[in-house]
């Protein structure tokens, strides 16, 4: 789904009457929707496994970078660190082992990114998806989302921010992007990353929300692996704000000619492909999008079109290091290396 826009910000809304009728009308419903999270969050008891568990998740509904994050810390820890998502958008159940030549309308979209990089597993149960890790060889285990599922212990949680977003305007869903209290997400994260999709001096490092999070915040940003394609581009992208890979393309100079959003995880279509395509043809353009996308595309449309991956950087390398060095002590202790 694409964020409404009286989930925004109040400084970002245009329409700022509709938005208040309607964050009125949905506020009594949120308020249920908060208690309910606030009681599972109580009341299920977590289930440790025999390794870490470090869960990377965020505060909203919708995209704020987890999956770039989850792959990027992933890769400092070592050949036996196994990814576990619940494979939104697929049809398996799990616990299921990934492979990259799986389909997305099986395992969906991000855990075929993480097969890429190593083991990587889906499970609607994440206890029993990190049992099947564990049992499998996993010296620790990488959760990508998860952060609201209590099911799982978890010995480190991290929350992606995109800093351009924010909490939205704070409200609950269905009134607002959060998933859950403000507060209650706040006092279970260990450390906040604000994921910028470009580095600007207009983005607060610490906005008004975060003035009371003692622990860690971390600064990172989406940069392009490689170049963009040369020549005129058709860039299109299915995410919570696509709008975040048509700025990535603008920022290193890629010729787009026209730019088209689709819902997050949307499935794309042959008519949604011949479509792209034609519009292509008419501009003499070639088609582009993300890594993310590409993995819903069937394998004849996958080879007719550009990707351009994407990475996070983090500006204090030393600073991530050691928030994870607990972490690597433990697997140390049990493995003697990760």
């Amino acid at each position: 789904m694409r964020p409404p826009e009286f989930w925004k910000d109040k400084d970002q809304i245009e329409s700022r009457d509709a938005a208040v009728v309607l964050r009125a009308l949905l506020t009594p419903v949120s308020w249920a929707y908060a208690a309910v999270a606030a009681h599972r969050m109580r009341t299920t008891i977590s289930r440790h496994v025999p390794a870490p568990v470090i869960c990377i998740g965020n505060l909203t509904v919708g995209g704020a970078g987890k999956t770039p994050i989850s792959r990027a810390i992933r890769a400092r820890l070592g050949p036996n660190a196994h990814t576990l998502s619940r494979g939104y958008g697929g049809r398996a159940v799990g616990p299921l082992r990934v492979t990259p030549d799986m389909e997305a309308i099986e395992v969906g979209d991000e855990p075929l990114l993480h097969a890429r990089d190593g083991a990587a597993w889906v499970s609607r149960d994440r206890y029993a998806g990190a049992l099947a890790a564990v049992q499998a060889g996993a010296h620790v285990i990488l959760m990508d989302d998860g952060f609201q599922n209590p099911s799982l212990a978890k010995d480190l949680c991290i929350v992606a921010v995109d800093p351009a977003y924010g909490v939205g305007n704070g409200q609950v869903f269905p009134a607002g992007p959060l998933r859950e209290r403000l507060r209650d997400g706040l006092a279970r994260a260990d450390a906040i990353v604000m994921l910028h999709n470009t580095w600007s001096a207009d983005i607060p490092e610490h906005p008004d929300w975060l003035a009371d999070f003692a622990k860690p915040i971390l600064q990172a940003s989406v940069s392009p692996i490689g170049e963009a394609p040369s020549g005129p581009l058709i860039a299109f992208a299915g995410l919570a704000r696509p709008e975040k890979f048509f700025d990535t393309l603008e920022a290193v100079g890629a010729k787009v000619e026209d730019m088209v959003p689709f819902s997050d995880h949307h499935p794309y279509s042959e008519d949604d492909m011949r479509l792209l395509a034609q519009m292509a043809e008419q501009r003499g353009a070639q088609l582009i999008t993300t890594e993310k996308d590409a993995a819903r595309l069937s394998p004849a449309w996958r080879a007719r079109v550009a990707v351009l991956p994407v990475a996070a950087r983090f500006a204090d390398e030393a600073a991530l290091d050691a928030l994870l060095a607990p972490i690597q002590s433990r697997i140390t202790a049990l493995h003697g290396e990760a």
